[in-house]
């Protein structure tokens, strides 16, 4: 008998947000100047009035990950998914995303439990309905392979799909076909459902799975499925108009009071899909969904509008951060119990919303905001001196908006202060000048000796392409995209974009004014759908290729509207300039761009925020550094921090604290360890996106770390190249011209048959573990969909010399003229070394190059 599992156990600009006692900052906004300031909003939290253990339920997605090792393994761990949903192994609604085969890379890195929506097996959508005979056959196979997989218990069967517009049109005006379909769902439901328990009887199975809350049809099934034995073990239905932001409470308690007048005990819920494209990869809108869901202590899955595998927008490429994906990892991060928080206005459509936390055992409370732009007074009530000391350190940071395709950094710090709690235990952090795209989370922690480090907030300005007081259009078209009334329009800045500059006259001149001469980091937020990277002429003040013209490349995003980020930087002098983005190849939609200050790369990652195992200890008797105190690490403790990387290449990593005199620390990454001590630097190899570094004592002795800082934007000094090309080829692989690969080449044909295949001699210093990045494109699809775009990851089987191949998934490109790199860690002898790339079965990806340096530099 098997256990039952229970379900409820790049820089970016940045606004200046003063925490309680710091004296005020100017915010840079060139969107309004002279506006009237707009009173303060108040959001209020109740450290003491907890809602139960910390769920981390919304964090998970339909279609989510694609394949074994897309989204990676590094870009998933740091989330702790609870619940994914996914297609059955061998479904035909999409190419990929069976449930046994993302399972593997799902539970690798702690997931909880993966809901399979049956009925995606069928090819069409809607699906075909060829009735309950030629159903059944397919639900039985589907039971026995999940009975057979590996961790069964962890897999709930979704019988159905949105029933209320599919097959039985519940949804129905007329009584008699509403009648109809319902007494058919009720026959089918309970055939299904006694079927799938007779093959896997502990089988967890979840409905109605309606496309909406349904109060008509709703207490009708829970009657009948009691009387008859075939209760859902989960409840399930959608969200997924703008309007459940404000109905969502509604349906939750309208559910839970018609549980007790059915008599059935409380089940858990899931909202398997919800938001829509514009809430998507959006910090600011979905920390308002998020907000609603763990206060209720509901699973919730972010629906499937576009591509598989990158957690519904919030991973870029299989290994890299979006702002999205840093707010999912500050939810993550929450321990303890969630609180009380009381926005100005509740159950509102985007409006201020927010979660918080508080555990005593770590003596933290985290704080996530967002949703609304303005200032904001955060009132944190019932501060306990006995846990926090009569003062505390509070720290906000903010996670922007980067568009689904634009690499965001680690949430800038925007300040760092002590504050006094006072007589009544209260603690106000006031937010100056938050932007709507945006979440900010405070921290607050007891506060020691010593000041915590002054955050540094570089100056930065944000200029809308459709703004006709800072932005010339020349032969371009101004579009509206995602808002409230078209809710699966793409996320835009300002909801507007500018389109079109497809015409040799099109340009965008934007007037931007800067505090002083220096360098200037320019991100322009793009969308290109031309199929291959595109690109325009940058200009300052009108100038020549001899006064600073350049060109701009843009890589592909999944279409127009998909945005995406590109990064140049610009000298600029004090005062008024014209920056000018003219067409010159193919064609780029322009949204907004962001102009900051540039800063020497630095991040520093807080130690008692990183991710502990073992029992280490957390001690806030110095404030010094980044302010929230240290975490000791003795015996088996460890830490794991999540590194940032804009491009591959060597960065300095320092582990910040104190020990013993000399006391080691051992970091840890990509698969190889290197011993170091607090204060000292070493030279390590990250690849582009995140990066897993885990800390613990090399000796055992304890070590006291308070951050983890790491310098550098990627020196690639030590890095090997080799061309494709340049190996031998095996087979049907063959070199073929290409004017977007390195060296005007790559080897296509590899793989669909093992002698089809590449190998490529390597030299390797000395024996180790190294980073092998392989420079690649793919852009094989399925038949279209409806409105989801079937993309297909390629693989390859990558050997060393004789040994055993480690396959690889690459994820799609979007063309086949776009090259992406994704590092894959191999060990290597000294000396030559021989890589093999082939793949028996299919075919593998093009590939352009490869690159080679060891980890430790």
């Amino acid at each position: 008998m098997k256990k039952r599992r229970a379900l409820t156990t790049v820089i970016a600009g940045a606004a200046a947000l003063i925490a309680a006692t710091l004296p005020g900052a100017a915010h840079a906004d060139n969107q309004n100047p002279g506006k009237s300031k707009a009173a303060a909003q108040r959001i209020s939290v109740d450290l003491a009035a907890s809602e139960g253990p910390v769920l981390h339920g919304a964090n998970g997605a339909l279609y989510g990950l694609s394949d074994d090792g897309v989204p990676s393994d590094a870009a998933l761990a740091p989330l702790k998914l609870t619940t994914i949903s996914q297609k059955p192994e061998g479904g035909a609604q999409h190419p990929n995303g069976d449930a046994l085969t993302v399972s593997k890379s799902f539970f690798r890195n702690g997931g909880d439990d993966i809901y399979i929506l049956l009925q995606d097996m069928y090819t069409q959508w809607p699906y075909q309905d060829l009735g309950i005979d030629d159903y059944l056959p397919k639900v039985e196979k589907m039971a026995k392979d999940v009975a057979g997989a590996p961790h069964s218990e962890r897999f709930v069967y979704v019988p159905f799909n949105e029933p209320d517009q599919i097959w039985y049109k519940l949804n129905s005006s007329d009584p008699a076909a509403y009648q109809k379909g319902r007494d058919r769902f009720f026959a089918e439901w309970k055939t299904v459902h006694q079927r799938i328990r007779s093959i896997d009887p502990d089988a967890r199975i979840a409905g109605p799975n309606e496309a909406g809350y349904d109060t008509r049809f709703l207490p009708e099934f829970l009657t009948w499925a009691k009387a008859n034995n075939v209760l859902p073990d989960v409840m399930t239905w959608h969200e997924l108009s703008s309007g459940s932001l404000k109905d969502f409470q509604g349906h939750y308690d309208h559910y839970r009071a018609l549980e007790k007048s059915v008599g059935i005990s409380p089940r858990p819920i899931s909202i398997d899909e919800y938001a829509n494209r514009r809430d998507l990869s959006v910090p600011g809108q979905l920390v308002q969904w998020v907000s609603m869901f763990e206060r209720n202590k509901v699973y919730a899955n972010q629906a499937y509008w576009d591509a598989a595998g990158n957690l519904s927008g919030n991973v870029v490429r299989s290994n890299i951060p979006n702002g999205g994906w840093w707010f999912f990892r500050w939810y993550a991060g929450m321990t303890g119990r969630t609180v009380k928080v009381t926005p100005p206005t509740a159950n509102a459509i985007d409006t201020l919303q927010g979660l918080a936390s508080y555990d005593p055992s770590r003596k933290q409370a985290q704080i996530l905001v967002g949703g609304s732009a303005g200032d904001t007074d955060v009132a944190v009530q019932h501060v306990d001196r006995g846990v926090f000391g009569s003062r505390v350190v509070a720290t906000v940071s903010e996670a922007e908006w980067s568009g689904y395709e634009g690499a965001a950094a680690p949430p800038r710090v925007l300040s760092r202060s002590e504050v006094k709690v006072g007589a009544d235990g209260s603690v106000t952090v006031p937010l100056t000048g938050m932007k709507t795209m945006s979440a900010y989370r405070i921290t607050l922690t007891p506060a020691g000796t010593g000041t915590p480090r002054a955050a540094t907030v570089p100056w930065s300005a944000s200029y809308e392409a459709e703004d006709p007081a800072k932005a010339t259009i020349t032969d371009g078209q101004v579009y509206t995209q995602g808002t409230v009334s078209n809710a699966n329009g793409y996320a835009a800045s300002g909801t507007k974009d500018v389109g079109s500059l497809n015409k040799s006259s099109s340009k965008v001149a934007f007037d931007v004014d800067v505090p002083k001469a220096g360098d200037y980091d320019l991100a322009i937020f793009y969308g290109n759908q031309t199929g291959a990277p595109s690109t325009q002429t940058l200009t300052v003040d009108g100038g020549s290729a001899s006064s600073g013209e350049r060109t701009v490349t843009y890589p592909s995003t999944l279409n127009w509207t998909y945005r995406g980020i590109q990064h140049v930087t610009v000298r600029l002098s004090a005062g008024s300039h014209t920056l000018t983005l003219a067409h010159d190849k193919g064609e780029a939609t322009l949204d907004k761009i962001d102009l900051t200050a540039a800063t020497t790369p630095a991040a520093s990652y807080e130690a008692t925020l990183a991710d502990p195992s073992g029992s280490p200890r957390y001690d806030y008797s110095s404030a010094a550094g980044v302010g929230t105190g240290s975490l000791v690490l003795d015996g088996q403790d460890s830490a794991v921090f999540d590194v940032y990387a804009p491009r591959d290449g060597y960065y300095t990593v320092t582990p910040s604290g104190s020990g013993a005199p000399g006391a080691p620390v051992e970091l840890a990454l990509h698969g190889t360890t290197t011993t170091t001590a607090p204060g000292k630097a070493e030279r390590l190899f990250l690849t582009a996106g995140n990066n897993r570094v885990t800390a613990t004592s090399a000796t055992g002795s304890a070590v006291r770390l308070s951050s983890l800082e790491v310098t550098g934007a990627g020196d690639t000094k030590g890095l090997a190249s080799y061309e494709a090309e340049s190996g031998t080829l095996g087979g049907a692989a063959a070199k073929t011209s290409s004017d977007y690969a390195s060296g005007g080449a790559y080897v296509g044909s590899l793989g669909d048959g093992a002698a089809n295949n590449l190998k490529l001699t390597v030299q390797a210093p000395s024996a180790g573990r190294y980073m092998l990045i392989v420079h690649y494109a793919n852009n094989q699809r399925a038949d279209g969909h409806q409105y989801n775009t079937n993309i297909i990851s390629r693989t390859a089987d990558i050997a060393v010399g004789g040994g055993a191949a480690q396959r690889v998934a690459f994820k799609n490109t979007w063309t086949w003229d776009d090259y992406w790199g994704l590092g894959v860690p191999v060990d290597l002898t000294k000396g030559a070394n021989t890589l093999t790339f082939s793949n028996a079965s299919s075919y593998a990806p093009n590939i352009d190059r490869v690159q080679l340096a060891p980890v430790t530099g």
